[in-house]
């Protein structure tokens, strides 16, 4: 199941960097997640500091 960005976003960045499968990206002031892409690893998850990505 793929991961969600929730409108808690901040636009850090930090979990683009840290997706294996460039599945984040960025689209109307915050980070999305393709979830044809997403391999719902956890990791853009563990590092936001604000937890606003969670599973689908």
């Amino acid at each position: 199941m793929a991961y969600k960005v929730s409108d808690e976003c901040i636009n850090c960045g930090a979990c683009e960097s840290e997706c294996p499968s460039e599945a984040i990206s960025e689209a109307d002031g915050k980070r999305v997640v393709d979830a044809d892409k997403c391999v719902s690893c956890g990791s853009c998850a563990s590092v936001c500091p604000v937890e606003a990505i969670a599973e689908a």
